[in-house]
């Protein structure tokens, strides 16, 4: 039977949730599942999940293949880096250093990708405040006489 681990979407309408799931790869997308492998959020700020990784690597060994959303989300929990290292024959402690190797260089990426938009976010917004400041300074150095007069209509002179 051809596997796959994909998304089955749940939650209401404007407001999907998603269940990682194994599944025949010939059935619909909210069929039944042959095994729920955890959750995911969408909405969430953080972009929430919840997967179970003994499941998930027991059917990647038998040969489920997952979807293009579940290879996203196995790269994001770090499951795909540690699928690579058993299929290369790795033993576990090495695996796990790998892992922990993996787990610093992730936080440490997401440290200055935080950074970063804080500085461009910043950079924004003096940008912004230059440019209103640029054209107040503007707006007030016009001379009157170069505006356009103004009517008086309905007041006497």
């Amino acid at each position: 039977m051809a596997t796959k681990i994909r998304l089955k979407r749940i939650g209401r309408r404007n407001r999907p949730f998603y269940r990682m799931v194994a599944m025949d790869a010939r059935s619909r997308r909210d069929g039944a599942a042959i095994e729920e492998l955890g959750w995911y959020n969408p909405i969430d700020n953080d972009k929430s999940f919840e997967l179970k990784n003994d499941r998930i690597l027991h059917w990647l060994s038998e040969g489920a293949q997952p979807t293009e959303a579940a290879k996203k989300l196995l790269k994001r929990s770090g499951l795909s880096h540690r699928w690579h290292l058993m299929k290369q024959g790795l033993n576990q402690s090495d695996i796990d250093k790998e892992m922990k190797k993996w787990d610093l260089d992730r936080q440490e990426k997401t440290k200055t990708r935080k950074a970063s938009t804080s500085v461009k976010a910043d950079d924004m917004i003096s940008d912004k405040l230059k440019d209103i400041e640029q054209k107040k300074s503007h707006d007030n150095g016009k001379d009157k006489d170069t505006e356009a007069p103004e009517d008086n209509i309905g007041e006497e002179e």
